[in-house]
């Protein structure tokens, strides 16, 4: 008897799992712009698990397996009744999206297929339910606007991206509305599957139709006046208005907001790391440029921009992200790793083989070459049917600041075209009209921290553009690549320079600042372990000034007697460290930190940040075995905040 109860009652709940029929809804439809949110409810969840999960797909025919992202259902406080919902924001990927909701069984999750960390990704054995299209409203006008100077007087950039190549412009004045004969025509360009060189870049699961880029030059423009402007047509819709400070040839003054390796922010996981700090880097980054009024300022983003890493829709979701910023004030670029290595890469000589890895996941270089477009002409031949890597190295004046610009991920060496430009540029600037030169590049050429790997890289650094930089007063050096912020002494070859202030001889050397703090957490520790507390990772030598794993960006502010560098850290927007150089290059700590230039400044606290909250995945740097790996995925991957556990390595 008990044996038929137990059998009836197995067949009862097998028989009411396959008649249940859950139901998916999304509210509204239609979205107007990127950014708006849909609301998503599920009701008819029979015997709800934690691994129940929701797809996000777009275009809505993609296979179950190539999703955009995703959430688990637990996520809705209300999950444990079988109903719920969830509202996320979503980004025009010029396609509609579907949801599409999961049963993901313990028992079936297998390592094999996992997101960059390490951390199994989601079965879909198991369909439950698929919701109607949700789309976007046309008419609205392009998005993604973002702004470059071209180096020539009077000009300014105008990229954005549209859904097809039909004629776009830019009309604009210094009069809202009030458009006149001002308009600019802007030219398309595009990149297909077939461009990129590997997967994940050139597979289903990565590639997205990017859509069309459209790039236009507005000239005419009167120095340091605020221009209104937008982008698009009378048949296909124009975008709201919005506005610029022209660059001022005869200004006095140079604001400019620096940082590298930010990333980007989504409201679902996926494939690829993502980086919720980058959404404080440019709320922060916005406070100061408001604060600036109608002056004029630009954005230095030193390499690993958006990290794709081959997954389109990451560039989609990077461009929305700084579109309130880049749309304001003119976003410069250089190469970094993430957009570029590949093992096919064409120069890799030998003693870079364990230093150009995968890291750009396929792409190559070439969503970076064509969704930028920054001053000068340099390219370097990509060795398949690509379009050649562009924004290598550049540089430009803006007001008494010199900034060059250098790509470590292609030739520097001497007898390179990248090398005879950097030896070319830097003898030819003229220091009675940019007193001074901010040099800029991914791969640092100093830092006390993620040593080995890139060593080579660094010694040919030092042999060939240290002297370079010495002598031709380089005042600057920045750097990304290692996700911290370091600032070191004014030093050549690894020694302090005297720094004249007891009266003493003292040389102008160049202060090199690692500056990769602007958003990604994947980094190396500098903290000491927990079993040896005297015995720190990487000890911080005298030449290492100040030092923190505070995310956060660098505001620097110079006039033709002084520049003044400030680390303006993330978790309270205050300044946490400063530099003041002069313009003969002598070199000043702190200084009057009360101008009130830009937004507040505060008294610099020279004390040391406790940086181990920063590193709170510390702990999980190694999972041993696939037990391990699963438990540790299972008991953590639907706590509220955070989705996922993060099996963290050192990585730049």
């Amino acid at each position: 008897m008990e044996l038929i109860l137990v059998f009836s009652f197995f067949f009862l709940s097998l028989i009411s799992q396959f008649l249940s029929n859950p139901t998916l809804t999304v509210n509204p439809k239609t979205l107007s712009k990127s950014g708006d949110s849909v609301l998503i409810q599920w009701s008819g969840i029979d015997s709800p698990s934690k691994l129940d999960w929701l797809g996000l797909y777009s275009p809505p025919d993609s296979s179950h397996d190539n999703f955009i992202g995703y959430k688990f259902l637990s996520s809705s406080s209300t999950w444990e009744s079988g109903s719920g919902s969830i509202s996320l924001p979503l980004t025009s990927l010029r396609s509609n999206y579907t949801f599409r909701i999961f049963r993901w069984i313990e028992s079936e999750i297998d390592p094999g297929f996992h997101d960059q960390d390490h951390n199994p990704l989601p079965g879909t054995k198991h369909l439950l339910a698929e919701s109607e299209a949700v789309g976007f409203e046309s008419g609205h006008g392009p998005e993604q606007i973002h702004l470059a100077l071209t180096g020539r007087d009077g000009q300014m950039r105008v990229m954005f991206v549209a859904e097809d190549s039909d004629e776009r412009y830019v009309r604009y004045g210094e009069k809202e509305w009030e458009w006149g004969s001002d308009v600019a025509v802007a030219r398309t360009r595009r990149y297909e599957r077939e461009d990129m060189c590997h997967a994940p870049a050139n597979a289903s699961v990565g590639w997205r139709d990017p859509g069309w880029i459209f790039d236009a030059v507005v000239s005419g423009l009167k120095g340091g006046v605020k221009y209104y402007y937008q982008v698009g047509s009378e048949s296909k819709g124009w975008s709201t208005t919005r506005s610029f400070v022209s660059s001022d040839k005869n200004s006095n003054e140079t604001v400019a907001f620096l940082f590298g390796d930010m990333g980007t922010a989504t409201p679902y996981l996926t494939f690829s790391r993502t980086q919720d700090e980058s959404i404080s880097t440019v709320k922060w980054i916005l406070r100061d440029i408001e604060a600036l009024g109608d002056e004029p300022a630009f954005i230095s983003h030193i390499g690993d921009i958006g990290y794709a890493r081959g997954y389109s829709w990451l560039w989609d979701e990077f461009f929305n992200l700084i579109e309130p910023v880049a749309s304001k004030v003119p976003y410069h670029v250089c190469i970094g790793n993430h957009e570029y290595d590949w093992p096919s890469q064409p120069w890799k000589p030998e003693w870079a083989n364990s230093i150009y890895g995968t890291d750009g996941g396929g792409e190559c270089g070439v969503p970076y070459s064509l969704r930028f477009n920054m001053p000068g002409s340099s390219s370097e031949p990509t060795g398949t049917r690509a379009p050649a890597t562009r924004n290598l190295y550049y540089s430009l004046d803006i007001g008494p600041v010199h900034f060059v610009y250098m790509s470590t991920e292609t030739n520097f060496l001497p007898g390179s075209n990248q090398y005879n430009f950097l030896k070319h540029d830097l003898e030819s600037v003229d220091q009675m009209k940019t007193p001074f030169v901010v040099f800029q590049g991914h791969r640092p050429m100093y830092t006390t921290s993620f040593a080995s790997k890139d060593a080579p890289l660094r010694e040919r650094m030092l042999e060939h553009l240290e002297p370079l930089f010495v002598k031709n007063k380089v005042t600057l050096a920045l750097w990304g690549h290692v996700h911290r912020y370091e600032r070191f002494c004014p030093m050549r070859n690894f020694t302090c320079g005297s720094l004249g202030q007891k009266g003493e001889d003292w040389e102008a050397l160049p202060v090199h600042v690692v500056i990769g703090m602007g958003g990604q957490d994947w980094q190396p520790k500098w903290e000491p372990r927990a079993d040896h507390p005297d015995d720190p990772v990487f000890p911080q030598p005298k030449r290492s000034v100040y030092r923190t794993g505070e995310f956060g960006y660098t505001r620097l502010v110079a006039t033709r007697e002084k520049l003044r560098l400030s680390f303006v850290g993330n978790h309270d927007g205050e300044v946490h460290d400063m530099v003041e150089i002069l313009a003969s290059g002598e070199v000043l700590n702190g200084g009057d930190v009360n101008s009130g230039k830009v937004g507040a400044f505060h008294k610099v606290d020279v004390t040391h940040y406790s940086f181990s909250h920063y590193l709170w995945g510390g702990s999980v740097l190694v999972l041993g075995g696939f037990v391990g790996y699963v438990l540790g995925f299972v008991s953590h991957a639907w706590r509220p905040g955070r989705d996922w556990t993060l099996v963290k390595t050192p990585e730049a």
